[in-house]
């Protein structure tokens, strides 16, 4: 449980391995990271009523990492909507949106 919690019923899951972020999970551990949240999932919807559930990964410091154990936050939601982080004002060309898209399919 979040020592901490967003919400009543704020559950982490951590893997046995210390990994400090989602960079460095290996595949497997992070299949059943998520395999185990999935879990909790269903039983936060199951015991707690929970209309929704959130689940919130932060991956560097600058993502709001604060724990340098890598983790997911899973956060039932019941009645109103979880606050997420707002999305920039801005519009942004769709030249840059296409440029970066090229640059993660490795193009340039």
């Amino acid at each position: 449980m979040d020592i901490n919690p967003w919400a009543r019923g704020h559950a982490l899951v951590v893997p046995r391995r210390h990994y400090e972020n989602l960079l460095e999970i290996e595949p497997e551990d992070l299949a059943n990271t998520f395999a185990a949240a999935k879990r909790l999932v269903a039983r936060m919807t199951d015991k707690l009523g929970a209309d929704g559930v959130m689940l919130w990964n932060s991956s560097g410091e600058a993502a709001g990492q604060v724990v340098m154990h890598f983790h997911v936050h899973v956060i039932p939601v019941k009645g109103e909507t979880m606050p997420t982080p707002n999305r920039p004002d801005r519009k942004i060309e769709e030249s840059d949106i296409a440029t970066a898209a090229a640059a993660l399919r490795g193009e340039g």
